[in-house]
């Protein structure tokens, strides 16, 4: 079997990728090792950078966003039992972020890669890539009790951080940056009206930190800081709701709509970046090679700013015979990413409670959260970063 590029992993960076590349005439292949179902499972980001919305337009997909997503045009911070809004719309000349979940973003694509018949091998087993340091990168894979293989000109790896395509990098061709936070975040899904319907609340209060964000006008999602060593079988919903309360002003707290959780859990955080992004005809997109805490709604934006660069440099390659942009793919990517793990720790270190925070800097995390919402200065440089940074910085 022959392909141009062969894309490892159908999340939404690897079916965005492949939507971008077949709308430019390039053939590919998509090779994932779960099932379609359990790609569609997995409960992840729901909100879209400007930049990540305009690449959905580009790549066809985006009607049922603009029918059912959100547009937020402001964030809210809470401290000191008060809340604060940041209208990011009029700091950043009117740019906004919109709330549409993951899933719903992997279904669009799924459903335009299947309505063009393009092929996704799903429950591909044992993946392993071959002489991606030369002109004729392999990928063979197991299906149904045999051995496949993929002849191609380039391989994407867009397999999340767990993936085959950074484990198959050379040892010592890679550097890792890595930091874990001490905490996790207990989040909970419910089919009830967000508490904000368009902004996300940050709340930071002596009981640790909380969030309110959604899926969509009748599904929300909320998180708050736990201890890495909570279970989440301790936490009934009742005593999420109570909790969730205690972290929020009076006004707030008393208007949550609660429900019954259809999704629990906890998640630890890190911030990692592996560089660079790209060995031969190797290139790693996404998870695959940086995460960043959720706090700032970043990871999804970043696979898409990644799928960006890669696509452009493909159709490049291809049409114009140029190795320009495979030749500047990681240093592109790499400058955007540190810039949004920038703003992504910093907002971690800002809106958390870390078990060193006291005396000191606690007063200091208390200035800083006084200065940022009256600053206009400050409160500019959160919206630009919060709606997402150009795609040429």
């Amino acid at each position: 079997m022959r392909t141009q590029v062969a894309i490892i992993g159908a999340g939404p960076s690897g079916l965005l990728l492949g939507q971008l590349l077949h709308k430019a005439g390039i053939d590919n292949i998509i090779l994932e090792r779960q099932t379609g179902d359990y790609v569609l499972g997995r409960i992840r980001a729901g909100i879209l950078e400007q930049v990540t919305v305009d690449l959905l337009e580009e790549a066809g997909v985006a009607d049922r966003l603009h029918a059912e997503g959100t547009v937020h045009h402001s964030i809210e911070l809470v401290f000191n039992r008060t809340r604060h809004p940041i209208l990011v719309d009029q700091l950043t000349g009117g740019k906004v972020v919109t709330a549409y979940g993951q899933t719903e973003m992997t279904r669009d694509l799924m459903d335009a890669r299947a309505a063009a018949g393009l092929p996704t091998v799903y429950e591909a087993a044992n993946v392993s890539l071959h002489d991606f340091d030369g002109k004729t990168p392999r990928v063979r894979y197991e299906k149904d009790g045999r051995t496949h293989e993929i002849e191609c000109d380039f391989i994407a790896g867009c397999d999340g951080f767990h993936g085959v395509s950074r484990q198959s990098v050379p040892q010592g061709a890679i550097r890792e940056y890595e930091k874990v936070y001490p905490f996790g975040w207990l989040g909970v899904l419910s089919d009830t009206p967000p508490v904000s319907p368009h902004a996300i609340v940050y709340g930071n209060s002596e009981r640790g930190f909380s969030l309110c964000s959604m899926r969509s006008l009748t599904r929300s999602r909320y998180y708050v800081q736990v201890p890495l060593t909570d279970k989440v079988e301790a936490w009934s919903d009742e005593r999420f709701w109570d909790e969730l309360r205690l972290r929020l002003d009076p006004d707030l707290a008393s208007r949550i709509v609660t429900g019954p959780s259809i999704e629990k859990s906890i998640a630890p955080l890190r911030s990692f970046v592996a560089e660079p992004m790209r060995f031969g005809r190797l290139f790693l997109a996404g998870d695959a090679s940086h995460i960043v805490p959720p706090t700032g709604a970043k990871g999804l934006n970043l696979a898409a700013s990644d799928v960006k660069y890669l696509s452009s440099a493909l159709v490049e390659y291809y049409r114009e015979k140029s190795e320009a942009g495979i030749d500047t793919y990681s240093d592109r990517c790499l400058r955007r990413v540190w810039k949004a793990e920038r703003f992504s720790w910093w907002l971690t270190t800002l809106m958390h409670r870390f078990p060193d925070t006291e005396g000191f800097g606690q007063k200091v995390q208390d200035a800083e959260l006084d200065y940022l919402v009256h600053s206009k200065a400050m409160s500019t440089a959160l919206a630009e970063n919060y709606v997402g940074l150009p795609l040429e910085l």
